[in-house]
């Protein structure tokens, strides 16, 4: 790393803790923390702030799909900012975010051809939460409003988004909307009870559903929503046929089914989306964000069933206001990035990201071999290491809650940075990363787990 290089990345990392308050601080932290400083990236990889090369484990968060620095995407960043750099979405509309609607309907499932745009993922979660509930005032059912989640799930940052959270890290100093949150287990396999079937795992998740709904009138709840893979829940792939049944149960009591692809959209599964695709679901609503810019535009969006706009079209209040917009919606210069970003996926990418995923798995997997490792397991291009205190209680290391964060430092010794979780780690690398980078990543991944083994023996902390 030249001079300059250091002292510029010096200079940001005392910018940062004098004047930048991070995202998630804590109270004894917030407005004075400095958080490793990135300088540049190409592919796969990142440069740090100590010169070291980094293969970006996590995507940035989860959205970095096509890799960093390509030229496509930094181009159409300056040639629309050039041609029309903004147009307020109030009064006008702009060419790129007309065709890239068109697009994403085509890619949607079902009657899902509508597009609305937002900024990002929390703000079309957001954006879906109030269009459910206008959709049943408008309709005359004002006691229609509550909303099923799930423990473990994450959906976003503002207010209503961040009501849906189910982590109880992220809750307990912050106010929610909960009388209008209605929570349910998380469907998570591995922590089924000892000795029942993934198949009555499910029909136990599904009854908690229905019996939910029973319990509090199918007239006061509007939508379900839930993430097809719970991303920041520890990547958890509910039990096959889980969603079509909890889909049938929405449908038979009017209630919207919500699918919030924000991580699993725009290629992260190996398609556009994936909640027909891969669950074979037809949701009322998708939200999306994240992938579909690879991170290069802040932008995100729902896409809506033609059933809803046709019904509210036709009600008996041509009058009733969707008073929600954002100063973002439909930016031309995040439209038209995500115009080539899907050239991308759709020139190949997709095609890749299917061809490869069998092979990511397959070198994560063996990860389990590790006596730290409790689980591996993902979908597509997505990943979690789970740690535990040991296999058959399945408890998570609790005397060292930061075990991930061990594990990250090891590997970032050694040239990968992870996005650790606790006592998890998350890997969604992005889309183009090949074989032999896959094969380095795991050994990486092997040698810090390792390396975390013997340190929490040596502290006395773990004896697995």
């Amino acid at each position: 790393m030249s001079h300059s290089a250091a002292a510029l990345y010096k200079k940001a990392t005392q910018d940062a803790k004098d004047h930048l308050i991070q995202p998630w601080p804590s109270a004894g932290s917030i407005g004075a923390e400095a958080r490793g400083v990135l300088g540049q990236g190409e592919g796969i990889y990142v440069h740090d702030d100590r010169g070291r090369k980094l293969i970006d484990g996590p995507a940035g968060m989860w959205c970095t799909n096509v890799g960093h620095r390509n030229a496509v995407l930094a181009d159409t960043l300056r040639e629309q900012a050039m041609e029309l750099s903004y147009n307020s979405p109030w009064y006008t509309s702009n060419e790129p975010s007309a065709e890239l609607a068109r697009r994403i309907g085509a890619h949607a499932p079902g009657d899902l051809n509508h597009v609305f745009f937002t900024t990002g993922g929390s703000t079309a979660v957001e954006s879906a939460l109030r269009l459910a509930q206008y959709y049943n005032n408008v309709r005359g059912l004002e006691g229609k409003k509550k909303f099923i989640c799930r423990d473990g799930g994450y959906h976003g940052s503002t207010y209503l988004s961040a009501s849906l959270n189910g982590s109880q890290r992220s809750r307990n100093w912050m106010d929610f909307a909960d009388d209008m949150m209605i929570r349910l287990s998380c469907p998570d396999p591995f922590r089924r009870p000892k000795g029942m079937s993934l198949e009555a795992f499910r029909d136990q998740l599904v009854k908690e559903f229905a019996d939910a709904v029973a319990a509090h009138g199918a007239d006061t709840i509007a939508a379900f929503i839930g993430e097809p893979i719970m991303a920041s829940g520890g990547v958890i792939v509910p039990p096959e046929g889980y969603f079509k049944a909890i889909r049938e149960i929405c449908t038979e009591n009017d209630i919207l089914f919500i699918a919030d692809e924000v991580v699993t959209a725009f290629g992260r599964l190996g398609h556009v989306f994936a909640s027909e695709a891969c669950f074979d679901v037809v949701p009322d609503i998708i939200t999306f964000a994240k992938g579909v810019t690879s991170g290069y535009f802040p932008l995100g969006g729902m896409a809506v069933s033609d059933r809803l706009l046709s019904t509210l079209r036709n009600s008996n209040h041509p009058e009733a206001m969707y008073a929600h917009g954002l100063t973002y919606s439909s930016h031309p210069i995040g439209c038209a990035v995500a115009l080539k970003n899907l050239d991308i996926l759709e020139g190949g990418l997709l095609d890749h990201t299917r061809e490869i995923t069998p092979y990511f798995h397959d070198k994560l997997k063996r990860l389990e071999e590790l006596d730290l490792v409790g689980e591996v397991r993902g979908m597509g291009l997505m990943a979690c290491i789970e740690c535990v205190a040991d296999r058959e209680s399945q408890n998570p290391i609790r005397l060292d809650t930061e075990v991930g964060v061990r594990i990250d430092r090891h590997c970032q010794e050694l040239g990968l940075l992870l996005r650790p979780l606790v006592h998890m780690c998350v890997m969604s690398p992005p889309l183009v990363i090949t074989r032999e980078q896959i094969d380095t990543m795991a050994d990486i991944l092997h040698e810090g787990i390792s390396r975390t083994m013997r340190d929490l023996r040596a502290e006395g902390i773990w004896n697995g």
